[in-house]
């Protein structure tokens, strides 16, 4: 077990809160969802991670390989999720067909999805990596070339990379994560882990994005946030209607019969 300290975008940290949390790095094989249980029975990581106690820290897709992070503690769990942490992940991914020098560029520049425009990333051309055979093989065309690149983002949508190649004309074939912030799987085989052990900085629960003021969250914050409303004044206290006074029982003395004579 290699023991680190967390600096990923908590620049120079000086302090340290003394709390300890568990990071571990799995090479995430093709085909296996990042969560522990399905309801389809498909593979997921409780086939390969038997600790108790972690959990994901983001996601890969299931037709994506490489490193995917667990974590004992929800502070790091946080950090390395967040979109607005911006921490860096790296892939290399092999497309079909050689693209140019233009599609370089706009992949570069940012690609416009359907969900917006992704912001600058690297991208570069790199020689076909040294990696596992991959259980289903990729789909290949005789004519039609492939390349690899490299591709370093900061955000973290939905299908992001094959997206962006596929938006600039060269569908994804492979995808391989292979850093995320300073964490990378060298040396982890597929199917397998690392641990490390962190030192937390102080300034970490600093760095945590704080909620827009003016949006409250739904329930009990909504209710405490914003002025305050006046107490209703206590209700008047009812006085019992006075019971209606009795009449007088007036006995009228009728007079003595008296037999006919």
């Amino acid at each position: 077990m290699k023991q680190c300290v967390m600096v990923a975008s908590f620049t120079q940290p000086t302090e340290f809160t003394g709390k300890m949390a568990k990071i571990i790095l799995f090479n995430k094989p093709y085909g296996v969802l990042s969560q522990f249980t399905d309801k389809e029975n498909r593979p997921t990581l409780s086939a390969y991670i038997k600790l108790p106690g972690f959990y994901p820290a983001g996601r890969l897709d299931h037709d994506s390989e490489g490193l995917l992070l667990l974590t004992d503690d929800g502070q790091v769990q946080h950090h390395i999720a967040h979109p607005a942490n911006k921490m860096e992940k790296t892939y290399w991914v092999q497309v079909e067909g050689a693209p140019t020098s233009y599609a370089l560029s706009k992949l570069g520049q940012g690609v416009e999805l359907n969900d917006g425009m992704t912001l600058p990333a690297k991208v570069r051309l790199i020689p076909a990596p040294r990696l596992w055979e991959r259980e289903v093989p990729i789909r290949e065309r005789k004519t039609i070339p492939t390349q690899w690149l490299e591709i370093s983002i900061s955000e973290g949508r939905n299908r992001q990379v094959r997206r962006m190649t596929a938006a600039v004309g060269h569908p994804t074939l492979r995808l391989v994560r292979v850093r995320i912030g300073n964490w990378t799987i060298d040396d982890i085989e597929p199917g397998k882990y690392q641990i490390e052990t962190l030192s937390l900085p102080k300034g970490a629960a600093a760095a945590r994005p704080q909620r827009p003021a003016g949006k409250p969250r739904s329930g009990e914050a909504r209710r405490n946030d914003g002025p305050k409303k006046p107490p209703r004044p206590a209700a008047a206290k009812k006085t019992p209607a006075p019971a209606p006074a009795k009449k007088p029982l007036i006995i009228q003395k009728k007079a003595p019969r008296t037999s006919p004579k």
